[in-house]
């Protein structure tokens, strides 16, 4: 029988308790999990490709998974997924929006490859409001973000920050 090998895309800009709980369940689902941070211009990352990569792979380390990796990529996902030989795409979800957005992508991805399964988790209750996205406005404001990353991605995101500049009154 052949190892499943699960795929977990995501620009991880900064890596979230959200994300780490999705990477957690999701390494039991499969043999091999590969975390796969890509670039997305669009969404305009305070981290670069390689600060990204580093942190992700940091954190993984320290979830103590030893059938989890983590790859850097620019690809289009479904390609991505068949050189890593994955028949599982891993996405989380939070609320409806992400299932709407989600639920797309996975159709597409289904056109571009039917072997390829894409498989939603929900975010675990507690950490449902956290994106990365928010993380970021909330630091850039002076606000608390130690509920939402580790104490690393913290320092990181705040030094950062401190490096850019506050915004707003705070």
């Amino acid at each position: 029988m052949s190892k499943s090998i699960g795929i977990y895309p995501g620009t991880f800009d900064p890596i979230t308790l959200g994300h780490a709980d999705i990477i957690r369940r999701g390494a039991k689902l499969v043999d091999e999990l590969i975390i796969g941070v890509t670039t997305n211009p669009s969404k305009n990352p305070m981290f670069s490709n390689e600060e990204r990569f580093s942190m992700v792979e940091r954190e993984v380390e320290n979830l103590g998974l030893d059938n989890v990796t983590v790859v850097g990529f620019n690809a289009l996902l479904v390609k991505f997924a068949q050189r890593q030989g994955a028949s599982v795409i891993i996405r989380g979800l939070r609320a409806v929006a992400d299932f709407e957005y989600e639920y797309q992508m996975a159709g597409m991805n289904q056109q571009l490859d039917k072997d390829i399964e894409t498989v939603f988790l929900m975010a675990d209750v507690s950490l449902q409001p956290i994106a990365s996205k928010l993380v970021k406005e909330i630091a850039l404001y002076g606000g608390d973000i130690t509920p939402f990353v580790s104490k690393e991605v913290c320092e990181e995101v705040v030094a950062r920050v401190d490096e850019i500049g506050r915004k707003g009154d705070y």
